[in-house]
């Protein structure tokens, strides 16, 4: 009985645009997963890798989808709570950030703003990173996180009114440092924390 060689047998072909899917948006996945995971950056290549994982799984639907970029936030969102479900989420990030070079005009106030990310509700802090950082409207946060637009906006009432509450001086301090040339980014969440 002949059994068919390995060239015989059909090979699923890999979708040619993932690689280029991968090459455009990993970058802003990553960004997104390090301020998810308050600057651990070796937990936000590992939460890239795995939603990039489960995205190539399911490729060829995921390509036919109007907003793949939306699809594959959602699963990096996903991803990053499942993570902060498990018991190994109890681990905490140490003090010290690898040395990367960042092009950050204050990163005093980034180390400050990321500190107190770190502190809050992984929820919480998806809606602020998604909302501030992300720049998404209630609408996209809700539909990214599976909440309604009222959970959205209650969640980043409470998780603002938190980040207050740890930054204490800190926000002030970082508020009057902070040059004109400063990332928008850090000016969105520095003035709804105020």
């Amino acid at each position: 009985m002949d059994q068919p060689s390995s060239a015989d047998t059909p090979v699923e072909p890999r979708s040619p645009d993932f690689p280029g899917f991968v090459a455009s948006r990993g970058r802003q996945l990553l960004r997104t997963a390090f301020l998810l995971t308050g600057g651990d950056a070796y937990l936000a290549e590992d939460l890239v890798q795995e939603a990039l994982g489960r995205i190539f799984v399911k490729w060829r639907r995921i390509s036919r989808l109007e907003n793949p970029s939306g699809y594959a936030q959602t699963v990096l969102v996903n991803t990053f709570l499942s993570y902060r479900r498990r018991r190994s989420a109890s681990e905490r990030v140490t003090a010290e950030f690898p040395d990367v070079a960042v092009d950050d005009p204050d990163p005093a106030l980034r180390l400050t703003l990321l500190r107190a990310l770190g502190q809050i509700p992984a929820k919480d802090r998806a809606v602020l990173v998604l909302r501030f950082w992300e720049d998404r409207s209630v609408e996209e946060t809700a539909a990214t996180l599976r909440l309604s637009s009222t959970a959205v906006r209650s969640r980043s009432t409470r998780a603002l009114t938190r980040m207050r509450a740890l930054l204490g001086d800190d926000l002030d301090t970082a508020v009057r440092r902070t040059p004109a040339t400063s990332p928008s980014t850090h000016k969105a969440v520095l003035r709804n924390a105020n």
